[in-house]
Order: structure tokens, then C-alpha cells, then sequence
């Protein structure tokens, strides 16, 4: 185990709290006007999948368990779950649904992941940053908002809704943040 400061908890940590380990599956560090700095994270129990809120002080000590953080390539999803193999020693592993989250709108055959593995178990996956989709539908333009800097609904290639500036047309590709599922730009290819 490794301490760490809270407010450098990221999602996707594992961390040992009252002897069980949890996945971080939000943090937000709080500066309020007056009062202490504070770092609110939701987190998901691994051995029963419970998700629990916790709150600490910025500077507040926690304890980071020990995971092998290693480039995986994913290959499938079934009713097993989503499978995924070390292109190294072609091992494989299997995360299930709720583990992989909203993540798995974003993941397409053969994409490399960072999973995050404890005692041969995968807890957690960090996608590439950046995705680049398709637009599927969005609304038409509408005359006189080219110039301001409005944004309007979309759909994108894997389901996913967001916002693009109107002058995004549907089939058009841009690169979506993965993290939250934000346009970025249009994609350059």
C-alpha cells in the first residue's frame, strides 16, 4: 500500500479504505471560500459492487492498493462480460459490466486500454483520451447562430449524446473527449 494525498485521487484508483479495496469512479476536489478544501469521491466496492461516497480533507492521507497498471487490447463483449488480452503474453481477462461502466460506449475491437489488475483481476480500464465518431443526427442549422458560439444536440456512431457547434452536419467525424463525452473538434482525417 502507498499513501497518497486525496486531492491526487483520480478515477480509476484503486484505494484500501477500512481494510476493503473500492474503484474510484468520480473525484472532485471543493475550494470553498472559507473553510477547507475538501475532495468528494464516489467510489464502487469490489468485492460486492456498493458504491459508497466518501469525503476527505485535500491533504488528508488515504492508502492506494497495489495495482499493476498494463496495455490491454480489447477485443469482444458477451454476456460474460468484455474481454480483453495482453498482446504480450496473449493472456486474457474479463471485466464485467458494471465495472466497465459508461466506458463501454467508447470501446471498439482492438482498441488498447490501460487496465488496472489486482491479484489477476481487472478493476478498473482507462480509454485513450481522445475518440473520434461519426455524427449520426443532429438538428439542422439555424440561420444567424453560425456566428455566436451556440452549441446543439447530437448523436454520435456509438449512441453516445453531446453537444457540437452548429456548424456540425451529420456524418461528419469529430473527436470526443472520453472522459465526459464533450466535443473537442473536428476530426482531421
Amino acid at each position: 500500500m502507498v499513501k497518497i494525498i486525496a486531492s491526487s485521487v483520480r478515477k480509476g484508483n484503486v484505494l484500501e479504505v477500512e481494510g476493503k479495496l473500492y474503484v474510484v469512479l468520480t473525484a472532485q476536489n471543493f475550494h470553498p471560500g472559507k473553510g477547507t478544501p475538501v475532495t468528494q469521491v464516489d467510489m464502487r466496492r469490489i468485492v460486492d459492487g456498493v458504491k459508497v461516497s466518501e469525503r476527505w480533507k485535500t491533504t488528508e492521507q488515504v492508502e492506494r492498493a497495489f495495482v499493476e497498471d498494463s496495455a490491454h487490447s480489447f477485443l469482444y463483449s458477451d454476456d460474460e462480460g468484455f474481454h480483453f488480452m495482453n498482446p504480450e503474453n496473449y493472456d486474457q481477462l474479463v471485466m464485467d459490466k458494471e465495472s466497465v461502466g459508461d466506458a463501454a460506449a467508447y470501446l471498439e475491437e482492438g482498441m488498447s486500454v490501460i487496465l488496472s489488475v489486482h491479484e489477476g483481476r481487472a478493476l478498473a480500464l482507462e480509454l485513450p483520451r481522445h475518440a473520434t465518431l461519426e455524427i449520426m443526427e443532429t438538428e439542422p442549422v439555424v440561420k444567424g447562430q453560425t456566428a455566436s458560439s451556440s452549441y446543439k444536440p447530437a448523436i454520435l456512431s456509438n449512441g453516445v449524446r453531446t453537444l457540437v457547434p452548429g456548424h456540425i452536419t451529420p456524418g461528419t467525424r469529430v473527436v470526443i473527449l472520453t472522459e465526459d463525452g464533450s466535443y473537442v473538434e473536428r476530426a482531421k482525417d
